[in-house]
Formats: C-alpha cells, structure tokens, sequence
C-alpha cells in the first residue's frame, strides 16, 4: 500500500510539472491618462489632427468627448484614432454618457459613440469623410427602453454570420441595456480575418465571420481604397464622436499575435497567432 501511495504522489507531481501555468495576460494601456500622446484626430472638415472646438480632450485623468464650443454639430463627425496596426487582438474600453447631446445632433446620435476596428488608416480619410471605413462595435446608452450595446455597424464593410453574408448596416447584439451614467465595459476579440466577438460587462453579446470591404454608409472617402469583397485582417482602432458627450477611463489591448517558441523569454501561452521574428532568446554564456 505503502509502495502504492509513493507510486501515485510520483505520478501526481509528474503531471503537474508537465501542466503549464498559463501566462498572465499583459494589458496594455492605449491611454495614458494624461495626455492624447498616441492618438490621431480626424473630424469630418478638417484636416488630420485638427482637434475643431477641443472636441477630444482629457478631463480628470478620462479621455472625453466633448461639445461644449458648438453651436450647431453639422454632421461633424469624429474619430480618435491610436496609431498603429492591429490584427489579433483583445481590445477593451469603459465607457459612459454623460450630459446633453451637442445641438442640432441626430436623432440617432443620442448615448451613441462606438470602437472601430480592422479600420482604414486616419490619414488615408478624405476632408470631408464621415466615417472610416471599418467594422464598428456600437456604443449605447439606455433611453428607457430596451436598447442594446456593443451592436454592430458597418461602415464601408459587410461581415458573414452563420455562412450568409450580411449586409444590413446595423444588427443589434443580445446586451442588456445600460441606462444612465453607470460604466460600462465594452470588449472585442478580434482574430484577423477569421472571427470577431463582442462583449459587455464580460458577456459574450455577438459573433461573426470574414470582415470584408464592402456596402456603403461612408460617404466623402477616395473610392479606390473600397475593394468590395476584400478580407480585413487587420487595420486601425479607433473611437468615436458622434453629436453626444462620452467618456472613456480606460482604452487598453491585449496583443494575441507573437512569439508562440516556448524556448523564447518572450513566449505567451495565450498567443493565437505565431510571430516567431519576434521571439528573443537568453544569449548562452
């Protein structure tokens, strides 16, 4: 029995060796909280970088939408966009509404703010571009009725779900509906060209396949860069102004593309994507 016992502690300890701890996963913070160091403006009228009426600002440490300079919001739309590229990927903000919305915004517009991703370029948009084209995660408050969050838009895009290619603009997820001021966090995994999943407070909301150039909803953009059918395996992440005051306390990704050589001192075990020039090595002595 005796013999039996040590054979199975063996056999135990063994096992665990062999079970790897999963790495903890390193977040990394888009937003600094003191500046919009990183970021690129682009507002419908004005050229890149033109931040007209301090529209995108920081206010106690949260990056802020704002209207306060406006009289009239005429269809200025914008975008704040972090430079970079990006493909495989957790993003994830907390957001809120807060506020009255800009005047003359559309009727629409009320509590509505959204992450674009798998998006073009900031400096490939037109002047006078509404939106970029891109796969849109929507933002929205409650108006007293049901009225979900981390729905899908797709400006400029389409996207498959269940085999069928979808081209209706907007298709509403299964969120509940947040009223109020509270916060919410909103997050996207997004895997290149395969598969894209919304969530909100943790909750898996809505799914989709093959994100692709396409359909329409963009209007003011250089027609050549829309190849209708073209698979989104990557592009930029940005967020929205859309005629309603939002804030946004946190902005923060989680890369799932890298080193997958577990010989590597820079191996993660939550990577989906290989990138092994990536992957550094201790130097032998």
């Amino acid at each position: 029995m005796k013999i039996q016992l040590t054979i199975l502690f063996s056999l135990f300890c063994l096992v665990a060796l062999g079970q790897k701890k999963e790495d903890k996963k390193e977040w990394k913070q888009l937003f600094n909280g003191k500046n919009l160091d990183g970021w690129d403006l682009k507002i419908r009228g004005y050229d890149l970088n033109d931040n007209y009426k301090n529209t995108f600002r920081v206010e106690d440490g949260k990056m802020v939408v704002r209207y306060d300079g406006y009289d009239d919001f005429k269809q200025k739309y914008g975008h704040i966009f972090y430079k970079g590229d990006f493909s495989y990927y957790r993003v994830a903000v907390e957001y809120r509404f807060v506020g009255e919305q800009a005047p003359k915004g559309e009727g629409w517009a009320w509590r509505n703010s959204g992450i674009m991703v798998h998006g073009q370029p900031a400096a490939s948009m037109g002047k006078d571009q509404d939106f970029p084209a891109s796969i849109e995660v929507q933002l929205l408050g409650g108006n007293g009725k049901r009225r979900t969050t981390c729905n899908l838009c797709t400006p400029g895009t389409n996207v498959v779900m269940d085999g069928k290619l979808i081209t209706q603009h907007c298709i509403n997820s299964t969120s509940k509906t947040y009223d109020g001021d509270q916060w919410v966090r909103a997050e996207v995994l997004v895997l290149g060209d395969s598969l894209i999943q919304h969530f909100a407070n943790g909750e898996m909301v809505l799914q989709y396949n093959k994100p692709q150039l396409g359909g329409g909803n963009v209007s003011g953009h250089d027609a050549s860069l829309l190849i209708a059918g073209k698979l989104l395996d990557h592009g930029s992440i940005s967020l929205q102004s859309e005629s309603h005051p939002v804030e946004f306390r946190k902005v923060e990704i989680l890369d799932l593309k890298g080193c997958t050589d577990p010989k590597a001192t820079n191996f993660k075990s939550y990577y989906v994507k290989s990138d092994n020039s990536a992957c550094t090595y201790k130097k032998k002595r």
